[in-house]
Order: structure tokens, then sequence, then C-alpha cells
């Protein structure tokens, strides 16, 4: 038992439940784990049955629905009926089984945040605003006796989930500008009738719901609040940025501690809180631009006017941040949501002093929020076991094989990891001096550190496993011949896309991966070409230096084209680059580098020039595959995998080398 962290590892009350230590799993969207009517399927039982074991004390579900015609969605979406009982009955006894707690969250409903794709009709909210993902789309102001009857299921829905011996529920939400939200919220809530003006008047729909819980379940039975401090809107699908100076639209922290004083006294046994809403969305899904624990100054506020537990989420997986949050009393319990995503054991590893051994959230959110928005079932990007548990979990191979990867690069990193955990004898090859490919620029700014903390856990656990790591060897045919290898995985990464321009070649010119790893000197005025995620992100790293930064990119918008960069990411990536007074120019190539600069050309061949000390090419990745191409045919089981397959992101390197390593 480890003494560092007694303090996560302490026992909590939430109302009379008592929870064996202070992590919670923060609640996510769970698409892909449901059946067509709503309820939890295998995959879903076996998702959260996961966290149990790895020793979370309370799992907190993702949304489910208390009904599905007012706030109307698509089938498939979760749903709390009677007939889903059996399955959260299953889910109860096997969560239980390992000493934990869970608690459904339910959800009153999206109101104007529902994806017009998603909705059967018109979306509805408190008042006639605009939807948020069209705002052409006017929702349909709710009547009164709707809104009584979403009270009437909400505790209809706390009713089943005690009948399953679920241990408590969460209302989803006075947070993140959701419909119950959007009713407390006076910016949206136009209301006269008893659910608006006043804020006693915009509290009574959230009021009415836990009294009606409480009723229908018993007073014992804990209801927890998802709550939002501060709404952080500047205006209509506008959020503030941290240290940002704008008047609040939404609630702000005066509001916010008059009205979680108010839900304490009507009965809420607990605020799982936060801050953030759609239309600040990056606070309340914070990529890797937010900072850990970017909500403790909300939390703090809310500790001294609140009795009842307070739950805090915010990128607080690193395990120092938790314990001494939780040792100086800042909050009472600590919410982990991607962190459990990437690593289901992250209490067992604390727990057990391991915490070196915990796989690291990149705050992508590539795999999971990303995931969701395609369509696509729920998973991670660093952990492809994510939603598959059953199917995906590693098993020991019964023939032992040699195992040669090629390439020291995230999906080589993954290939020799898996396999050597499956119990084959690995040598790894890289022909640079040091492990990590992209990985090693691509965490150079400090708003990217978790992909450093996520190559010296390669680095470790390679080491731990006892994988034959070779550097400063560059690999031929002749080598693998000699070797004789039953498996071979080509994992020979990318190398930058150089345009075929007058004036490339002179000594201004630089790759944004020689930018990052300081190979080349940047002068003052940069112009970075290439509006995607690499463009941008080298774009906001340099202006943070103080550099003048112009991004040009030939699309209409920047980080539209090829993999889609999630909602969160995208929009605080975008309006980092405006508070750092980064000019953007699109719908515009690069034609000639120049000694002043940078000539362009437009699509009706407009010319114009752009000073600079500096051009920063970031125009994609190309995949080196030219030791695949000469081995074809001629090496049994041979295996091409990451970047030098398909360029595209760590995700789906990771996911390429996680796929072929569990079944060789």
């Amino acid at each position: 038992m480890s003494d560092k962290f007694s303090k996560i590892l302490e026992p909590i009350k939430i109302g009379t439940v008592e929870i064996k230590n202070r992590i919670a799993m923060a609640p996510m969207g769970i698409l892909g784990l449901t059946n067509p009517d709503g309820s939890l399927n295998k995959r879903g039982i076996d998702y959260y049955v996961e966290r149990a074991r790895g020793g979370t004390g309370l799992i907190i579900t993702g949304i489910f629905k208390v009904e599905n015609e007012i706030d109307a969605m698509i089938p498939g979406v979760p749903l709390i009926h009677a007939g889903g009982l059996a399955s959260f009955a299953e889910l109860a006894e096997a969560v239980h089984a390992f000493g934990s707690k869970i608690f459904v969250q339910l959800t009153i409903g999206f109101g104007r945040v529902g994806h017009p794709m998603m909705l059967r009709k018109q979306p509805v909210s408190a008042s006639a605003i605009p939807n948020y993902w069209d705002p052409r789309i006017t929702c349909r102001e709710l009547k009164t006796e709707e809104v009584e009857e979403i009270v009437k299921k909400a505790a209809e829905a706390a009713v089943i989930c005690r009948m399953a011996d679920i241990d408590g529920v969460e209302i989803h939400a006075v947070h993140e500008g959701y419909l119950l939200d959007q009713f407390t919220i006076a910016f949206f809530n136009r209301r006269t009738d008893k659910y608006g003006g006043d804020l006693m008047g915009r509290l009574r729909f959230p009021i009415e719901i836990v009294k009606a819980i409480k009723k229908a379940a018993g007073e014992d039975f804990p209801v927890a609040l998802r709550f939002s401090v501060k709404s952080f809107i500047k205006d209509w699908n506008q959020g503030g940025l941290p240290g940002e100076d704008f008047v609040e639209k939404g609630r702000d922290v005066e509001e916010g501690l008059k009205a979680a004083k108010i839900l304490e006294a009507a009965g809420y046994d607990a605020f799982n809180a936060d801050g953030g809403s759609y239309d600040a969305w990056y606070w309340a899904h914070p990529p890797t631009y937010q900072e850990h624990g970017l909500y403790l100054p909300l939390i703090e506020e809310l500790k001294k006017v609140v009795k009842v537990p307070v739950i805090v989420a915010g990128r607080m997986e690193l395990p120092e941040l938790a314990e001494k949050v939780l040792e100086e009393g800042r909050a009472d319990m600590v919410g982990i949501g991607r962190g459990l995503l990437a690593d289901p054991y992250w209490v067992n590893k604390v727990e057990e002093d391991r915490v070196e051994d915990i796989l690291p959230c990149t705050g992508c959110h590539d795999g999971c929020l990303g995931r969701i928005f395609l369509g696509r079932p729920l998973s991670c990007a660093v952990n492809p076991a994510v939603g598959r548990e059953s199917d995906y979990r590693l098993e020991p191979t019964n023939k032992p094989k040699n195992v040669l990867c090629i390439g020291g690069g995230v999906a080589g990193l993954e290939a020799a990891r898996v396999a050597a955990i499956r119990g084959h004898k690995v040598t790894l090859y890289e022909k640079s001096n040091n492990l990590g490919g992209h990985l090693i620029e691509v965490s150079v700014p400090k708003f990217k550190e978790d992909y450093k903390r996520l190559l010296d856990w390669y680095k470790l656990q390679l080491e731990k496993l006892n994988v034959d790591i070779k550097l400063n060897i560059e690999v031929t045919s002749d080598l693998i011949k000699n070797e004789k290898p039953d498996v071979t995985i080509i994992a020979t990464g990318s190398t930058p896309i150089i345009p075929d321009i007058p004036g490339i070649e002179k000594d201004k010119v630089a790759t944004a991966t020689d930018v990052l790893l300081e190979k080349k000197k940047v002068g003052d005025k940069v112009v970075v070409v290439g509006g995607g995620l690499v463009g941008c992100e080298t774009a906001l790293w340099l202006a943070q230096q103080g550099k003048k930064v112009i991004i040009v990119e030939m699309l209409s918008d920047l980080m539209i084209a090829g993999l889609p960069v999630p909602h969160a990411n995208r929009i605080m990536l975008i309006d980092l680059l405006k508070f750092n007074k980064v000019e953007v120019i699109t719908n515009h190539s690069l034609i000639e580098v120049t000694d002043e600069g940078a000539n362009l050309i437009d699509k009706n061949f407009k010319k114009m020039s752009v000073p600079a000390d500096t051009i920063v090419l970031a125009i994609g990745l190309k995949p080196n595959k030219k030791l695949y191409d000469s081995l074809v045919g001629k090496v049994p089981n041979l295996y091409l995998i990451g970047d030098a397959r398909d360029v595209r992101n760590v995700m789906y390197s990771i996911w390429d080398a996680y796929e072929l390593a569990r079944v060789i």
C-alpha cells in the first residue's frame, strides 16, 4: 500500500454510500457501447467493469437519457428504461465484486446543443434560441407541461437504477450548456412561466428533479449533480480563453456559487464540478492546450460555500497533482476521465507505488470525443482496447517467435511492447541515436509535454520487458537475412514533403521538424506554410516565443483537410492563434522563396509577397517504405505499419501496431 498517495486511497461517503477511495471515473459518452434500444451491451458492461477491476472507487457512467420523445434523438442513444434494468443489474453486480460503487448519469437532454444529424425532430430548449451546431435552426421552447413530464421521467429512471442495485445517480446537467443548464442560464432562458425569471425560477427545474428523485427512490438514495461553476461564454458560439479579459454572458462565478448553495439546500448530495460550455467547449473538454488541474481555482471557491463532497476533474490524472489537491482539501474527490481510458489500472498502480507505469493521456481527443463525432465507438488513442476490453485483451502466445521491429517511432515502440508482453523475443532497431521518431519533436512545445510523458513511458516499458534495443544501426536486407526473424515489422515512419519550387534550397527554409528540434535558427518574421495541425501548433509555439508569425494555407480555412482535428482542440487552437496575434492567409499557395521572403499565389493567379526571415514548411509527410519495398517477396511474415504504411497520426500508428502484435 502506498504511503505517498494515502489521501487518494482514503475512503469517503457521498450521502449514505461509502466509496473505498477518492477517485471517480468521470462520465464520458459511450457511443457504440449500447444496444439499439439504448441499454448497455456487453462491450459497455466490460468497459465499466475494467475500470472497477483497476481499482477505481466510484464509476460514474456516461449519459443515459431519461426520455427520448421530447428531446428526441435518433435510436441507439443511451436510454434508461425498464427493459434495460437487467444490464444495469449485471453491471452493478460485477462492479460491486471489485469493491467499487457505481452512479448512473441521467441526462435531462441536449436541447440547443443536440447535433441536427442526431435529432429526429426540431431541437428544443428553454427558449427559442439558435442551435449550437447550426445557428440557422431555431430551437422550440419547451411547454411547461413538457418540463414537468421530464421531471417525472427523471424520477422513474432513478427508481429503475435503484431496483438494479445501482448506488446512486448523477444529474446531467447544470453544466456545459446542456438542456437543464439552458434553463439555469439567463442568456438562454427568456421564459415567463415558473421555470424562468430570476435565479430561483431558473433553478426550479433541477430543484424539482432532485426532490422528485428523493421522493420516488428514497431520501437515502444519493443524487449528485454535474455542475459548471462558470460558463466561459464570450458570445454565441464563442468562448473565452484562459487569461483573456471578457464579459461573461453565461454563468459567472458569483452566480455559480449562489446557485450551488441553493441546489445543495434542495437535496443534492455531491457536486461533480468544472467549468465551460459548448460555446467554450475547450473548457468542458480540455485539450492538450489547457493546463492540468484547470478547474482548481473555481473548485476552491465552490468548496467554501458547500458542505457536500465536491469532485474535481479537468486533466487531473497526474497522481502527484491529485494527491496534493486532496491533501490540501481543495476538493474531496478527483474525477479522472480520459486518464482512465488510457490506463484503467490507474488506481491499482498508485496503490502499488507504480505510478511510472501509468500510461499517460495526451489530451488529443482523437480516440474518444473525436471518434464519437465520426460516429465510431468510443476508444482511446493510446489504448486501443477501450470499448472492446474482452476482445482486445492481450493473451500470452503459445508459440514464441523471434520478432524484428525496424523503426523506433511510436508504431515500432508499440509493436515491440505488445509482442514482448505476449512472450515473443523482440529486437528493435533504430537508425538514429534515440527512440521516439516524430514523438521527439511533437513533445517540444510546453502544451504538448504529455507526449514526452508518453515517450518516457514507452522507454521504461521496453526496458522492463527486456526488449533488445539497437540504436544507430540502419537495417539492410542483408542484416535481416542474417537475423532470420520469424516476423519482421517495418515501422520506418515518414519524412517531410518538400515542394519543388524556386528558392526552396535557401538557408531560410526549414521544415517544422527542424524548427522544433532547433536544428535551424528561426528569425523574427516567420511564414509557416501549411495550416494543418502541425503548422498551426508550430506557429503557436513560435508566436509564444515572441515571433511575428503568418500562416499560409491553400484551402479556405485552417485544419480542414486530412484527418479531422477534434472540435475542442481545433477551436481552442484557432482562438489561441488569434490571441497570440498570428496572421492567417488562406486560399494561397507558396510559389517561390526569395531573399526577402515568400511569393504567394491565389486560385485566381493573383500574386502577393510576404516578407520573412524564415519559411517553415508544414505541408505534410510522406511514407518512408523504401526498405519494405526492397523486402517484399523476399522475407516471410513481413508487415508494414504506422506512418510507413499510411501517414495519419499517433493514434493510428499505435492502433496499427497493437492490432498486428496482439495476434502474431
